[in-house]
């Protein structure tokens, strides 16, 4: 992978989180109560843009790579919440852990500096059941589902197990990034 100079990108973020406090009453270290905070986000979505920018040879829309500005939604919803999206969007019964709905455009739009990515929504009762069940933090499990909503939202499709894999596994790189 070749790596190239990144000028100053710029990112829009609209948080939005339900009130988890009867969960995050309980999280013992900063780590944790840092996911309920725009500011933790924009920091995360903009160093994964800037990783992603750095390297310009992978699977994803080429337009994205002459991008300046960038703006996406994320919200943290419960259950019943997603299960209405899923319902009302996907056709599906049921919560899930994540959804996202990226907005695709055409060759127009690669005249503007600036691009909308789309939203992403979690599900916090999903996220923190799937923490337990995988032993490790909500904090990892939300970075895990925001990475993974986030992929999609640039364009990123698993139709096969070996898209899947890859974008796992991108999915690790760009958590490890954070550390």
């Amino acid at each position: 992978m070749k790596e190239k100079f990144i000028s100053q990108i710029n990112l829009d973020l609209v948080f939005q989180s339900n009130d988890f406090s009867e969960f995050s009453n309980n999280f013992k270290d900063r780590k944790s109560k840092l996911i309920f905070e725009s500011s933790f986000w924009e920091k995360v979505f903009l160093s994964w843009i800037n990783i992603i920018l750095k390297k310009d040879d992978y699977e994803l829309p080429k337009f994205i790579f002459e991008k300046k500005s960038f703006s996406l939604g994320l919200q943290i919803i419960s259950n019943q919440e997603i299960a209405s999206i899923n319902k009302k969007w996907m056709q599906k019964n049921g919560p899930t852990d994540v959804l996202s709905f990226p907005i695709f455009y055409d060759e127009s739009s690669n005249d503007l500096d600036h691009i909308e990515l789309g939203d992403i929504f979690i599900s916090f009762e999903m996220a923190l059941k799937q923490s337990y069940e995988y032993d490790h933090s909500v904090y990892k499990e939300l970075l895990w589902l925001a990475s993974h909503g986030f992929l999609h939202l640039l364009g990123w499709e698993h139709n096969s197990e070996f898209d899947l894999d890859n974008m796992l596994n991108f999915q690790e790189y760009l958590i490890s990034r954070l550390d």
